[in-house]
């Protein structure tokens, strides 16, 4: 994502999950609509500064600069039925959270159900130390520092 390094570290950030990835003619469409929603998005009449993209080929990430102007309900939903317009067009869930995707040992990036989690990490698929996605992450700071975290450390922790 351009940009994200001159957001200050309290811009809010909202990460959906695809079911499956993106493949690449499919990201460079879908990097064009998010650009083009993150220019018009705005809140009681007020321009948002807003950015995002496909990160991993799994997740639209947006964020937005609060210091100018909040985000509010209206400009929320507004971002959650341009997330529903991009299911439909793409054809991929974004707004199922019972996914969760974790990386390999090779750094490579796995999806499954949150309720199979405890079965994954009692078969040693998955170990505490494992690197998770953390998509709740709230602001820029979090998502830089605390977006992939052991499993160990997250949310995820009490499903395992």
């Amino acid at each position: 994502m351009r940009n994200l390094l001159a957001f200050p570290d309290e811009s809010r950030v909202w990460i959906y999950q695809a079911n499956r990835p993106f493949d690449d003619a499919d990201i460079a469409s879908a990097n064009q609509d998010i650009e083009e929603f993150c220019s018009q998005w705005t809140s009681h009449n007020r321009e948002l500064r807003a950015i995002g993209g496909i990160m991993h080929d799994l997740f639209v990430v947006l964020v937005v600069d609060e210091t100018k102007a909040s985000t509010s309900g209206c400009s929320i939903d507004k971002s959650v039925a341009f997330v529903k317009y991009m299911e439909q067009k793409y054809k991929r869930r974004l707004l199922d959270r019972d996914q969760i995707a974790y990386l390999d040992d090779q750094e490579h990036i796995h999806t499954i159900p949150l309720q199979k989690l405890k079965d994954a990490v009692h078969q040693g698929e998955i170990e505490m130390d494992t690197k998770v996605f953390n998509n709740l992450v709230a602001n820029r700071k979090d998502y830089i520092g605390g977006w992939v975290t052991p499993l160990g450390e997250s949310w995820m922790k009490r499903f395992a």
